[in-house]
C-alpha cells in the first residue's frame, strides 16, 4: 500500500499577513467584502473606510444590497475586549446600524454572551453577528482566510437550550424561498445556491460568469429576477460597468423582450457608478410576497418562466465576457 504525501494544514497568526489592522486588514476586507456577505448570507456593498462617527471612526461602513440596509463593521485582530463592544454600539447608534458585525480572532464568553443578548432583547429590524477571522496554510501555500460566524440572529442558544424564533416577515420569506425551491429543482432540474439567513429576501439561482449571476427577488415584497454583477477588486467597478454598458446598449430590444408593461412589468437598469461597486438589470411585477401570500404559486410560475427568458436574452450577449476572465 502506497502512503499518500499528506501536509498538515496550520493556523496562522493574523498579524504575519496583517500587521496592522487599520492600514492592511480593513483595506483587504473593503477589496473582500464578498467573502464577509458570504459568511453572513448577505449581499454587501461597500460605502466607506475610516467612517466619521464625531471625533471616532469606524472601521467600515457598508450596505445590504437587498435588504437597502447600513451596515457597520467593527474589526480587532486580538481577543474581544469591553472598549470594541463600547465602540460597536457607539457606531450601530450613529449610523442607525440594522446589521451590526464585529470582527475578531477569539470571542471571550462573556462578550459572546453579550451578542446573544442583544440579538434578544432589539427589535427584529435589527441583526448583531459575530465573525471569529481564521487563518490557514499548508505547507507554504498562500494564507487561506476563514470568516467563521460564531453568533448570529436567531441562531441556536445551546446554553439555555432554546432558539429565538424568526421574525413574522423572516418566516414569510423562508417559506417562500422553500416552495420556490422545491419548484425549481422538482419541476426544471434546477438546484439552487441556497443561503442561510433567512432573512434575505433573494434566491441566487444561476451564474453566468464568475461574478455574476440570476436571482430571484422580492425585497420590498415586488416579486423580480435579477441579473447581478459584483467582480471584486481595484478592477472590479470598471468590468462592472463594461457589463452593463454592453447590455445597456440594446436595452430597448431587452426590455421589449423581457417586460410587458401592460401586465404590469417594468425593468430596472442599474450601472456601477457613484458608490455603486456593482451592477443590475432586473424586472419586477405587480404583487408583493409578504402580503398576497394566496399569489405564490403564481409569482412562483412567473420567476421561473422570466429565468428562461433571462437567460435565452441577456446570457449570449455576455459570451466575449466569458473569455475574457
Amino acid at each position: 500500500m502506497t502512503t499518500p504525501n499528506l501536509a498538515k494544514i496550520e493556523r496562522v497568526d493574523l498579524r504575519e499577513a496583517w500587521p496592522n489592522e487599520a492600514r492592511d486588514f480593513t483595506p483587504w476586507l473593503a477589496e473582500n467584502l464578498d467573502q464577509l456577505g458570504d459568511a453572513l448570507g448577505l449581499r454587501l456593498e461597500w460605502q466607506q473606510t475610516e467612517a466619521e462617527v464625531g471625533s471616532y471612526s469606524l472601521d467600515l461602513l457598508a450596505r445590504d444590497v437587498v435588504g437597502d440596509r447600513p451596515v457597520i463593521v467593527e474589526n480587532q485582530l486580538e481577543p474581544t475586549n469591553h472598549d470594541h463592544l463600547g465602540k460597536l454600539l457607539t457606531y450601530a447608534a450613529w449610523y442607525e446600524a440594522n446589521v451590526v458585525v464585529w470582527l475578531t480572532n477569539e470571542f471571550s464568553e462573556e462578550h459572546l454572551q453579550a451578542m446573544h443578548w442583544l440579538n434578544q432583547r432589539t427589535s427584529e429590524g435589527t441583526e448583531f453577528f459575530g465573525v471569529v477571522v481564521e487563518l490557514w496554510r499548508i505547507g507554504d501555500s498562500p494564507y487561506a482566510p476563514h470568516l467563521k460566524v460564531v453568533a448570529a440572529p436567531g441562531e441556536l442558544r445551546k446554553s439555555r437550550g432554546r432558539s429565538d424564533s424568526l421574525s413574522p416577515r423572516q418566516e414569510v420569506s423562508l417559506a417562500f424561498r422553500q416552495g420556490l425551491i422545491e419548484k425549481l429543482s422538482r419541476g426544471h432540474g434546477i438546484i439552487p445556491r441556497t443561503r442561510a439567513n433567512a432573512s434575505g429576501a433573494y434566491l441566487v439561482v444561476d451564474n453566468v460568469l464568475s461574478r455574476a449571476w440570476y436571482a430571484a427577488i422580492w425585497h420590498n415584497g415586488k416579486p423580480g429576477l435579477e441579473l447581478y454583477v459584483d467582480k471584486r477588486g481595484t478592477e472590479g467597478p470598471q468590468w462592472n460597468q463594461m457589463i452593463f454598458q454592453a447590455l445597456e446598449q440594446d436595452r430597448e430590444s431587452v426590455e421589449l423582450v423581457l417586460a410587458d408593461s401592460k401586465l404590469g412589468e417594468w425593468v430596472v437598469w442599474e450601472p456601477a457608478e457613484g458608490r455603486k461597486r456593482h451592477a443590475r438589470v432586473a424586472i419586477y411585477r405587480t404583487g408583493d410576497v409578504f402580503q398576497n401570500q394566496e399569489s405564490w404559486a403564481e409569482f412562483q410560475d412567473w420567476m421561473i418562466q422570466k429565468l428562461h427568458k433571462f437567460r435565452q436574452e441577456i446570457t449570449p450577449r455576455l459570451k466575449e465576457f466569458s473569455i475574457q476572465e
